[in-house]
């Protein structure tokens, strides 16, 4: 599954913020462009969880 992810340089952070708009309340952060996408991969995974769980989402491999 593929999501579209929004990702801007945060000055005062010094680092970077992904927004992922498909999923409310699903954004993250890193100081460096790798640690941002590996967090908010795991950010997608436990949201995906949480939702599957409340039977809110079908059950996706990512």
């Amino acid at each position: 599954m593929k999501f579209k992810v929004v990702i801007t340089y945060d000055e005062e952070y010094k680092g970077y913020v992904i927004d992922v708009p498909e999923l409310v309340g699903g954004v993250s952060q890193g100081k460096t462009l790798d640690e941002a996408l590996n967090n908010v991969k795991d950010a997608i995974r436990g949201w995906l969880f949480v939702e599957e769980k409340h039977g809110r989402r079908e059950k996706h491999e990512l």
